[in-house]
């Protein structure tokens, strides 16, 4: 862990900030040799679910999905 003075620490803030980030390792910064703070990276971001797959088990087929829902002897289409 690198230890920095907080004199150094203000006079280049974001580019530790932009270390700390890119690397990965912890930065403690100290006053007069005493620690005051603690930098640590950001936990990764958690991966987006996928939409594919989402709804699975929350339907129940119960009947028959293939055939037609009335009777072919209804159908406006086949009549003559």
């Amino acid at each position: 862990m690198e230890k920095i003075p907080i004199s150094k620490f203000k006079a280049t803030c974001l580019r530790l900030l932009g270390n700390v980030k890119k690397t990965g390792h912890p930065l403690l910064v100290t006053r007069k040799g005493e620690p005051i703070a603690l930098i640590t990276p950001p936990p990764p971001p958690p991966k987006p679910k996928s939409w594919l797959g989402c709804l699975k088990d929350t339907i129940k087929i119960t009947g028959d999905v293939v055939s037609p829902a009335s009777d072919e002897k209804n159908w406006e289409v086949l009549q003559d």
